[in-house]
């Protein structure tokens, strides 16, 4: 039987029989987290040169292209069939479109530190959406006090008790909305696109190609085309791209084939570490207490709302994959 797993911006079909690597799983967990962890800093590197449309664009093309080359080495073809297409033109702008323009446009205003902490949300917005949007999927008082507690240190990061003095209001809400918009994203994905016959590689590359149809299409309505071309962004924008879209989402399918979604998954709470200590050593980003003491009760919480409850078998019965088996995962 094979078992779908549906990931932000990722879909991805694991089968019972493990792949073999050359490279051991975890140096491409921590290669995975490393990739991750420093997307925020090369987005913001982007934006200081580039409208954050086109450093989504560029993202998204060299994203695409990177797994059109592993399409075209593993000879897969795209996926068929006008309703796929019209789930994944969906899929592209909750996951990918929508989320990383959010993104973008936030780091204007506000450090890749926080961009990094606020992208460690997603599974408390999965967790609560999961009460209203998946009857199947019964919170615990365990879930829900991580619930509780993660949008707790939310507020700590804010600093809310100071009134949220010094924070962009604006960049923090969008950032805020792009995490938001990747459970929105894997529900859907759960709901319409779970079970295909597709191959992970094959539908990637189309939603990402949809994707970056979306943008070519937006960009040149809200921008206008540079007067230089400065290196060291666009070199920025190419490794976002290349490496935080494409390579990333070829290192997340196979650690989810390999090990299994929920150690997979366990990328979410080492992205937003990898992206203060980039933000803070590299660009010379401010942090303050509250930033890591919030930032460790953020995880904590989401860390809680993954514990499931143990499912009763019997002998007789084989085990039957439920919607929890399938998890939104980190995406930048």
């Amino acid at each position: 039987m094979t078992t779908v797993t549906a990931t932000p911006g990722l879909l991805t079909t694991a089968s019972p029989e493990r792949p073999r690597h050359r490279l051991d799983w975890r140096l491409r967990f921590a290669a995975l987290s490393l990739i991750w962890g420093f997307s925020f800093l090369l987005i913001k590197v982007g934006t200081q040169e580039y409208a954050p449309f086109q450093v989504t664009l560029g993202r998204l093309v060299f994203g695409t292209a990177v797994l059109a080359v592993a399409m075209a080495v593993r000879r897969e073809r795209l996926p068929r069939g006008a309703r796929t297409w019209g789930h994944l033109a969906v899929a592209a702008f909750l996951l990918n479109a929508l989320p990383f323009s959010l993104f973008a446009y936030a780091e204007l205003t506000i450090p890749s530190t926080l961009a990094g902490i606020c992208n460690a949300t997603s599974p408390l917005w999965g967790m609560a959406l999961s009460l209203v949007a998946l009857s199947e999927d019964r919170p615990t008082r365990v879930r829900g006090a991580g619930l509780g507690l993660g949008f707790l240190g939310v507020l700590t990061v804010l600093g809310a008790w100071q009134g949220f003095h010094g924070l962009d209001a604006t960049g923090t809400a969008l950032a805020l909305l792009a995490s938001l918009s990747y459970p929105i994203g894997w529900i859907y994905v759960r709901r319409t696109l779970a079970g295909t016959s597709h191959s992970h590689l094959s539908m990637t590359g189309a939603q990402l190609l949809l994707a970056t149809v979306q943008l070519a299409v937006v960009t040149p309505l809200f921008t206008t085309l540079p007067s230089g071309v400065p290196v060291v962004p666009l070199l920025a924008i190419a490794a976002l791209g290349a490496l935080g879209t494409g390579l990333a989402l070829l290192l997340q399918y196979g650690l989810v084939a390999e090990v299994g979604p929920t150690t997979a998954q366990m990328v979410t709470y080492l992205i937003p570490v990898i992206a203060t200590a980039a933000g803070v050593a590299l660009l010379g980003e401010s942090l303050t207490w509250s930033t890591p003491v919030g930032a460790v009760t953020v995880l904590t919480g989401a860390a809680l709302t993954q514990v499931r409850p143990k499912a009763r078998t019997t002998r007789r019965s084989a085990r039957i994959p439920r919607a929890e088996d399938s998890q939104p995962g980190p995406q930048t």
